[in-house]
């Protein structure tokens, strides 16, 4: 178990002043500070007991918020953050709200008559968090959304790169010949608010951008369906789009349950895929291993995301540590819903 004596030892300053700056004392260099904050964070260290229990003395659990009720990624990241906290001795309550209700607001809500130590927030919206988190005192994870521009120095934020995935996603369907591709899921008249960085509409960036680098001109009239983040979603947008544009060869939907909806739809229009159409999809989640035909997708790195944010946070909690915002790799998943289109 690493102790504040490795600490010491690994940053080359005295155990005093590793106390020091654990007790966020004032007289500290700055360079000491960020040396021992980088150790501390690196080797993952924790408050010992003592300390641990006179923090469980005055505040509650960490409260966790799911910005959507129907999302499979999420609960996969909640299951790792459970898992997580509880080997730290940590509870959390958990609150799942609709997708477009306000995170911020309910943790504020929450704050009053819960006192939790500290908040992750599981998806969200930057306009929300711009206009309301400073409402917020408590250390705070957002995570899947990118918090760097907000300048809040208790507010983390662990993340993809969703643009660059979906880029990813798009050049691998354009490898297979496909040059009739559409764009399934999110909403074109809510892109995260006017930063215009919900996940949404960077995975929808990310996807144009690509079309257009290889000459495509992306028409959303046409060739873009709106929809939920589910199955449900993905099957009746996935009706919608065939409709518009029947010479479709390929679609690329923003999350895993819109594109398995969307290859239900296909199915039951008697649309082999990939033989007619191809789909690719994104997150990545562990049942679409077992789905027929295998999807292809992002993947995104749950376990990590989860780690990250969990072990954050607690530093945060226990030191006063500087917030951090970071992407998580992603990695592209082949599967059996892409295949070169029929000449």
């Amino acid at each position: 178990m690493i102790t504040i004596k490795d600490i010491a030892q690994i940053s080359g300053y005295s155990i005093s002043t590793v106390s020091r700056v654990i007790n966020n004392r004032t007289d500290v260099s700055d360079a000491a500070k960020e040396k021992i904050r980088e150790v501390i964070r690196e080797q993952n260290y924790q408050p010992n007991e003592n300390a641990r229990m006179l923090k469980q003395s005055i505040s509650t659990d960490i409260s966790v918020i799911v910005r959507g009720n129907r999302s499979i990624f999420l609960e996969s990241i909640l299951e790792e953050i459970q898992i997580r906290t509880g080997k730290h001795g940590e509870s959390i309550n958990v609150h799942f709200i609709g997708e477009t209700d306000d995170e911020v607001a309910t943790a504020i809500q929450i704050g009053q008559y819960l006192k939790p130590k500290g908040f992750i927030f599981l998806g969200g919206s930057a306009d929300h968090f711009r206009e309301e988190f400073s409402q917020i005192s408590l250390p705070s994870v957002l995570v899947t959304v990118d918090a760097s521009d907000l300048g809040f120095e208790n507010l983390s934020s662990f993340t993809t790169d969703d643009e660059a995935a979906a880029s990813c996603a798009v050049a691998r369907l354009l490898s297979q010949g496909h040059r009739r591709i559409g764009i399934l899921g999110g909403h074109r008249n809510d892109r995260g608010g006017r930063s215009g960085s919900g996940y949404s509409t960077l995975r929808i960036r990310g996807a144009v951008r690509e079309l257009e680098k290889n000459g495509i001109h992306f028409d959303f009239e046409r060739d873009y369906e709106s929809c939920a983040f589910s199955a449900e979603g993905g099957y009746q947008a996935a009706e919608k789009l065939r409709r518009k544009s029947p010479d479709l060869t390929g679609v690329f939907a923003i999350n895993d349950a819109i594109a398995i909806g969307a290859i239900r739809l296909f199915r039951d229009r008697d649309l082999e895929v990939p033989g007619d159409i191809s789909v690719t999809g994104f997150n990545g989640v562990d049942y679409v291993r077992y789905f027929n035909p295998r999807l292809a997708t992002i993947r995104q790195d749950v376990a990590m995301l989860a780690t990250k944010s969990v072990d954050d946070l607690l530093l945060r909690i226990s030191y006063g540590s500087p917030a951090v915002h970071e992407k998580i790799p992603f990695e592209y998943i082949d599967g059996e819903s892409v295949a070169s289109p029929r000449k």
